[in-house]
Formats: C-alpha cells, structure tokens, sequence
C-alpha cells in the first residue's frame, strides 16, 4: 500500500508522450540536414507547416465497403426489436416453458456430453497464491488420480496461470500421467490462455500477450494445442476475443455471460449456436463457431436444462451432510437400483428440453462450478452417480439416447459431424452473427456496468505497465541481437532481464483476469495485483535502460555492466517531454547539435493564484468554423432500493446532478512558447486542459487530465461530462479492446445503466460535418444519454456489496489521475447511409492520437560529469517510419526450448489499422504514408538483417503448411499477423 501510496504521484504525473521528434538520422549521413521519413525528407525537427499525408486512394476503400455485408444476426437489430421486457417465465425463471414429443428422437438418438470442469479464479475472494494453496492444487492432484481410476473419465481446465505453478511442484511421474491423461482425450486444455480474461475492459495488446503466455507454456511443458474458447464468467462478451481466438487458429468457442433477454430471444430463434463474425469482414474468414450457453449461470442448477430445483438434485456434491445444499429445499439422492430408473428419467427430461433450444441433436451438458472437485470424495460423488444414470440410460434403447462424459472438444467433433460442417450445406445450419455482448444483465435492471470503472487507479496502472512491457520487449530483442556480437557484450544481463521481462508478461497476463482489471476482488487481492504491476514497471526500467546502454554505445568495446551503477535513469515525469532540472538556464540540443526550443515552466507545490470565474467554453476552429463545447462534471447516487450499486453493478438514483462548489475553484492559467493550460482546482478534481502549440499531432487535440479523488464521499460516482452542439442523434461510437469500433444506440426503453458502454480507448459522436472524440489512456464506463454529449465515469465510491459474491463495496479509493485527449476532426463527403452502418472506424490522425496517449515517449538521461563513455548521436532500428496504418503491436523475444533462457528468435506481432479517409489530411503532423498494406521485409532495419521471416498464427501454436521465409509482409486492413523473426546485426555495424 505503501509504495502504491507513494508512487501514485510518479503514475499520476505521467503524461502523454510527445512530438515524434524523428530524429533517425545515420551517423555521418550524407545530408545532416534532412531526415529521411518514408519517401521524402522534412526539416530537423517539425514538419513543414502544411505536410499533406500520403493516403493512397486504395487504402481507402476497406472502410468504405465495410459494413455492407450483411449477417443474419446483427446485435444492432436485436437489441431495437427486443422490448426488454422480464415476464415470469415459469421454473425458468428468464426464460419459457419447453415442451417436447416423446419420439422425436425415434430417428436420431440424443447424443448428451457431460463436461465436469471447475472454474479457478486467479485471485478474488482470495489472492491468487491462497487459492492454490488451498483449493487448486488439490483440485489437480486429484484429477490426475481420479481420471486413471476409470478411462470414461474426462476433465477439461482453462487457467494456465494456476496450472503452470502447481506443474512446477510435481514430480516427473505425475507429469507423464498427465501427459498419457491428454494424450487419450480424458483430459483436455481449454482456451489455454494465462488466465480467462475480461472482455470490456482490456486492450488487445494484453489479450494477446497473456494468449502467447499461455499457449507458448503450454507446447514447451506438454507440447499440447488447444483448439477451444470456453469463457464462463467473463461479464459480457467482445468480438475481438473471437477474432483475437480464431487467429490463433481455434474454430470453436462457447461463451455464457449475455443479458438474459438476448439468452431467450436465442433459445426462442434457436440461434444460440452461430458463427461468429466480424462487423468488418468483407468475406467470412473471420467466422468462429461459438455457443452460447442458454441459461443463468454455469452452475450445475442451471446448466442441465431450464429447472434449476431438478438439475440440483444432480449435483452430487450437495448430497445431504455435505457443506452446501440445494436452496430449492429438494437434496440430491446417491443413486442406485432402487431410483436409478425414475432419476435417469428426471435428468433426461431436462436433457430433451435443453435441446430443444439447438438445431442439433447434440447436447452439452457442463457439470462444474467455482473451485470444484477439491477433495476426492467429491470426484467419487460426481463420476460415480453420473456413471450409473448413463449406464441405466444408455440401456434403454427406447429411450434413444447415449449420454457419457466428454470434454469440450468431444462435443464440438459430434456437433461438427452431425451438421456435416465441411460440407457445402453446412453454411445453412447455423447464422452467422455480428456484433458484441454489452452491457450484460443477469436479472432485473441489474447491468453490469459499474465495473467498467470499478478501481479506476489500476486500470490506469494497466496500461502504464502495458506501455512499459512494450517498450522493454522491442529494446531487450534488439539488445539480445547487439550482444551476441562479442566476448565483451556478453556480460550484458541476457538471462536476467529475459527473467524480468517474463514476470512482467505472466503479471500482467493475471491483471487481465475477469475479477482483476474488472476491479471486482476483495480489498487486499487488489493490492496483490497492484503490488504485482508496480514491481514489474520498476523492474521493466531496468531492462529498459541494460537494453538501452548496449544500443547507444559509439564503440561498443566501452560496454562494462554493473548493477550497481546503470549508464541511465529513467526521468520521472513528463509532457511534451519535460525534464525536471535546477536551473532555468537551459539549452537543449539536438542530435544534430542545433538549439529546440524550450519552455521552462514552474513546478507547483500546490495552487497559489485565485480566480473566481470557471472556464466554460471551448471553440475549435477550422475553415471558419466554430463549434460550442463545454466540459462539466457531475454526480450519480445510488438507488433507495434494497440492491444498490456495488463493484459489478451501477444502479443509479435517476440522472446525474450537476457538480455544486460553494467556494469558487483555484484556477491556474500557465501560458508558454510549447504549451498553454488552464488548471482548475476543485475538491473533488484537479482538472487540467492543456493546449500544445506546436506544429504536428500534438497540436491538433486537447490534453484532458483530471486528477480525482472522492476518498470522503458516501455512495457516489463522479463522471465528466462533455456537450456540444453535434446532432448526434443518439448514436456513439465506443472502442472494443483498443481494436475495433462498435456502433451504439442510445435507447430509451432501457435504464440509464444499460446505456453506459465499456470504453477502452476511445468513444466518439459525430454528425454529418463533424467527429468529436474522447481519447482514453484508461479503461472507464462511458455513455452518450443526451445528443451531442459524451459522458465518461471516472471513479466510484460505494458502501455496500451488490450480491454477486465479492460481499464488500468499493471504499479503496485512492487519488487517481485519469487523461484524456480530445480531437475535433472536419467529415468530409459522408452520406446519411454511412450512419445506420454497424462499423464504424477511426481516422488516420485519431488512431496516432491514441498510440500517443497509451505509449508515452520514455525520457532517460545520464550525469554529465559521471565519465560516460561517447553515445551515438541517435539509434534508429528502422529504415523509415512504418506505414500510416501499420502499427508494431509487439516483438517479442521467444524462450529457448529447454531452459529459461531466450531463445535468437522473436515474435513480430504487426496490425494493420482500418482507417476512415473522410477526413482532412492537412496538417495531421504524420510523417508517414499508406502502402495496401505492404512492407518489404529487408528495408525494415538499418542496423540488423533480418535473417528469416516466417508467418505463424497469432500465438505462435501454427505454422502454415507453406510456411517459408518471406521477403514481403502483406497485410489486409484489420489483420493482426505473428511472424517468426530472426535477426542478425548487419556486418557494417559490428565492432570497430
């Protein structure tokens, strides 16, 4: 808590990065004048007043064309033709009453497949070290005893995190029994990521990490594949873990949390089984075959068929003298000759009612809860039952059923066979469907929109670490290349950081956990997983600056490593990068050795001048124009009712009112030759608008930074909110993962809870002539519920538990410092049409804004008089700046085989951005241009040669049949690629 407390202020203070000062120029250059970005050459250091960004007219198309396509279910339309209404639909509750003809079977038998899993949280009511010392690594031990015991057994796990740890600590034998268990399908790794993620709240940088994580640890330790997603608990689901799963080579996946009108609108259309497919596939190669579970929970209550009272009397870990019961008052009963009959009969009506919700006369039967399957009698309890009532059924051939026990994969093969999916008719059999699953409700007005805000201060340390991990992993990769060159590098501390670097992955793999970035664990698992992420940013400086040293020496023979004294240290704090020093007399030079410009502005220990007039308008001004903005912040109550708002849920007590101050606010008006800003102190925020005057993308949006904090408050939450004169219609834009763009409607049928969306990275409203967008460098709930207004929730501080489990409410607040970008961008060309579309993309200039604010330039310096040997004058790794719309997602040094060391290969993780061109492309401040998506591979480096290049699938599982090395990386718009990448230093800069 303490070093949390104490570096709240260093995170607080962390500002967006700044002008790309693309300073790549070669040492001894032919023209030191000039630097070379793409084809033509700009001045040192700004580009020239009116640089036109190169859009190739092709690139323009993808986003024009998107959105034509049509599904057979678009979330869109469901969500306007649903009432929403929540009927009493009988023993199901949610639901309807299903009825069934005794020999609809006669034909066909239903084929029934088990599936005992247990849900393991990776830190929630208790740390993630307690549960496995005290749940997961017994659940484990048993299954490897239990399965062996009866080869009709079967298993499947999800969480990576926890099975890696409890691997660690067995023995080789127990090993081998695990491996023969997977090998004979009794056993069966599902989705295999570090851990079951969260799907509103976290980017697509960290799904895919924790994805790799999993997925690498897997193939090195059992050299297994997974091929199914299976997300029980995540609150809502995104289609870009869809994509982000298909592209790591799965083509079946099942999901369960979705508002439960949707569940029965399904149930009613028989659609729960459908293809998944993005809103922007102009074909069908991102189609996912996905199921969605039909009833409340993934609890044995609910996941038999629709009465809960019968499916609990068959869960045998509730039989009577047992710690928990069935809370319908009916106990199971042990079976055995005397009620075998009658109780095969019970679950089997349930079973044929069940399918009566599928187009298929395959049915999946999960049987599993949280932590289950801790002691063995509960494994003896469970299979032992099961297996007489399939015996019994499965005897009766009148009844025309085969129920066993399988694994998620069992069930997908027969689902698969009995469609005849591969064949041309299979297209027929299931929907193909576009759009996601927000804002889930699992009863009543209960939306869980609270937790896209819960614990704000560490969504925001997400992303600082993100950012980090980013940096470090591009450094150390190039660095690892630079040392393998001579004796003398070869001190640089490979094995050490690669450790390092490995802990920062797997810590932030876990923080991606549905009840972690969510912010919905108890209090001190929260400081667990802060602990977590602090120290992996500290330990990523370090990697950062080893990686760094190597990289800038002049002669490389002058590299000495020692621990105690590093070459760099990282600069706490910055802005348009800003550098605290002692004296305001300061020059600051170039590489080149010419003057930049400076502004030496005041460091203030708190507010000093008083003004009593709060600020209220912002005009932007572009071609004449002029459009009214006011920012204001206001308060949300929680409802008088029994349920009120607690870490999942935001219940409000009707609209938000305005923000009241008695005494007028402290404002600060700072005025420079690089930025100006206007600082407002209220009690609750210090709230901060600073406008950049510089040529480039940093002068084309506002800075927004609240620093907030409402540690006194009672049941409030604090939004900020922006209106404008836009006619926006109600319709908002909200980002999915940092990845995609999903159209929203704001909807008066529903409550102002259902209307709040998760924002990750950007929200925007737009009209016909004008786009107004909200950049985030954290994850927070946002809601446009007035047109021509975003509103974006910045902190919560509730007082009771809201009745899902957690059973506390959310009083950890710390002061947090939320920042924000806000650019206003001219449409040009758009026709009415393009505002109905379900697709949506940002423009060029918006999608750099982002990368600026969520990856911030990285200041290091050194002492002056600390005797340090000669750095090169600037390290450029890359020939020019890459494509516009071509973003290098991560690369990423992969684990030698055997042991932690790292091997001399590296994951290249690229993804081409969809872009809007209907915007101008005057003055952007790019340096870059767009090339179809084409980049030839040998005039990517200066200083290394790429080796060998070839194409893997996302998580490196992979490798296509014609994988070979390729000389030209090929990308559409949208695509995310993994390459496996060798590089070598190029022989001109080796050793002098």
């Amino acid at each position: 808590e303490r070093l949390l407390a104490e570096n709240n202020e260093i995170i607080s203070n962390i500002r967006d990065s700044v002008i790309n000062l693309s300073e790549s120029v070669k040492d001894g250059q032919k023209n030191p004048e000039a630097v070379n970005i793409g084809q033509g050459s700009v001045s040192e250091l700004f580009p020239s007043a009116s640089a036109l960004l190169a859009v190739d007219s092709e690139d323009c198309l993808f986003a024009s064309k998107s959105g034509s396509h049509t599904s057979d279910v678009q979330m869109l339309d469901v969500y306007d033709i649903l009432p929403f209404d929540n009927p009493d639909g009988g023993v199901w509750k949610q639901g309807f009453d299903i009825t069934y003809n005794e020999n609809e079977w006669d034909g066909e038998p239903l084929q029934v497949f088990v599936v005992p899993h247990s849900h393991n949280d990776p830190g929630w009511l208790k740390t993630f070290d307690d549960y496995f010392r005290d749940q997961t690594q017994h659940i484990l031990n048993n299954m490897v005893l239990k399965l062996q015991e009866d080869n009709r057994r079967k298993f499947i796990w999800s969480e990576v995190s926890y099975f890696s740890k409890w691997w660690d600590g067995i023995d080789s034998q127990k090993r081998d029994a695990v491996k023969r268990l997977i090998k004979d399908g009794q056993f069966e790794i599902v989705t295999g990521g570090w851990v079951m993620p969260d799907e509103a709240s976290s980017h697509y940088f960290a799904l895919i990490d924790q994805l790799i994580e999993g997925h690498q640890w897997l193939e090195k330790n059992l050299g297994v594949k997974p091929k199914s997603g299976w997300a029980v608990d995540p609150f809502g689901h995104s289609p870009t873990m869809a994509y982000l799963l298909k592209r790591t080579g799965f083509s079946k996946m099942l999901i369960q949390r979705v508002h439960y009108s949707i569940k029965k609108h399904f149930s009613t259309q028989k659609t729960l089984e459908f293809f998944w497919r993005q809103n922007w596939d102009l074909g069908s190669s991102t189609d996912i075959l996905c199921h969605m579970m039909p009833f409340y929970s993934y609890d044995v209550p609910h996941t038999c068929g629709p009465d809960p009272k019968i499916c609990c009397q068959f869960d045998f870990k509730r039989l009577p003298g047992g710690r928990i019961s069935c809370p319908w008052r009916v106990p199971p009963e042990a079976i055995h000759a005397g009620n075998v009959q009658h109780r095969a009969w019970m679950i089997l009506d349930q079973y044929r009612k069940k399918s009566k919700l599928f187009r298929t006369k395959v049915l999946l039967a999960p049987l599993g809860d949280d932590f289950r399957y801790t002691e063995s009698s509960e494994w003896d309890q469970q299979y032992q039952n099961y297996q007489k009532l399939f015996d019994y059924m499965n005897s009766r051939p009148e009844w025309h059923v085969k129920a066993q026990f399988g694994t998620l994969s069992d069930y997908f093969e027969a689902l698969l066979k009995e469609s005849n999916l591969g064949e041309e008719s299979s297209n027929s059999l299931f929907p193909v469907l576009s759009g996601d699953f927000f804002t889930y409700a699992d009863r009543d007005h209960h939306y869980w929109s609270g937790y896209f805000t819960s614990r704000p201060f560490y969504k925001r340390l997400d992303r600082v670490l993100e950012s980090y991990i980013r940096a470090a992993e591009i450094l150390y990769s190039l660095a690892l290349v630079q040392s393998s060159k001579s004796e003398k590098m070869s001190v640089f501390p490979s094995v050490d950081n690669y450790k390092l670097l490995t802990e920062a992955r797997r810590n932030l793999g876990l923080f991606q956990h549905h009840d972690a970035i969510t912010g919905t664990a108890k209090d001190w698992v929260v400081v667990d997983y802060g602990t977590r992420l602090f120290h992996s940013i500290m330990n990523l400086k370090k990697v950062i600056i080893d990686s760094v040293h190597i990289l800038i020496l002049r002669d490389k023979s002058d590299y000495n490593y020692d621990s105690a004294t590093p070459l760099l240290k990282m600069v706490k704090r910055f802005s348009v990068v800003s550098v605290n020093v002692n004296s305001p007399k300061v020059k600051l030079l170039s590489p080149l050795g010419k003057p930049v410009n400076v502004q030496i502005s005041a460091v203030w220990d708190g507010a000093t001048t008083v003004s009593h007039e709060a600020y209220q308008k912002i005009n932007s001004k572009e071609e004449g124009k002029s459009n009214q903005m006011k920012v204001e912040f206001a308060w949300y109550g929680t409802t008088s009712n029994r349920d009120k708002s607690g870490a999942y849920l935001f219940l409000p007590d009707g609209d938000a009112k305005p923000y009241i101050f008695t005494d007028p606010p402290t404002i600060r008006v700072a005025h420079g030759t690089i930025f100006s800003e206007v600082v407002c102190f209220f009690h609750h925020v210090t709230h901060t608008m600073r406008l950049y005057k510089v040529q480039g993308l940093e002068g084309q949006s506002l800075e927004v930074s609240n620093i907030v904090d409402i540690r006194g408050e009672y049941n409030r939450e604090l939004a900020m909110r922006i209106s404008s004169d836009i006619n926006s219609q109600n319709r908002f834009y909200t980002d999915l993962n940092g990845y995609q763009i999903q159209p929203r409607q704001t909807m008066s049928k529903l409550p102002i809870q259902a209307n709040i969306y998760p924002m990750t990275t950007m929200a925007y409203i737009q009209d016909v002539g004008v786009r107004l967008t909200l950049h985030s460098a954290q994850s927070l709930g946002v809601a446009s519920l007035k047109n021509g207004q975003l509103e974006v929730i910045m902190d919560r501080r509730l007082m009771q538990d809201d009745n899902r489990g957690l059973g506390q409410g959310v009083q950890d607040n710390k002061i947090t410092a939320n920042v924000f970008r806000l650019l206003l961008e001219r449409r040009h060309g758009t026709d009415v049409n393009e505002e109905k579309a379900p697709v949506s993309f940002p423009s060029l200039l918006s999608h750099m804004t982002s990368l600026f604010l969520n990856h911030p330039l990285i200041p290091m310096t050194t002492n002056a008089d600390s005797g340090v040997p000669e750095l090169i004058s600037s390290f450029a790794p890359l020939v020019s700046s890459l494509p516009c719309d071509m973003h290098i997602v991560n690369l990423r040094t992969i684990q030698a085989k055997v042991d932690t060391k790292p091997s001399d290969e590296a994951a290249l993780i690229l993804h081409r951005k969809g872009f809007d061109c209907k915007f101008s492309n005057r003055d952007t401040g790019l340096l870059c241009s767009t090339t179809q998506g084409k980049i030839q591979v040998h005039k990517l480096f200066t200083k290394f040669r790429v080796e060998s290049l070839t194409p893997t699938s996302l998580s490196l599982m992979h490798s296509p049949p014609d994988a070979r090395n390729i000389s030209e990386i090929n990308m559409n718009s949208m695509e995310i690629n993994t390459f496996r990448i060798r590089l070598r230093l190029n022989p001109a800069f080796t050793l002098r």
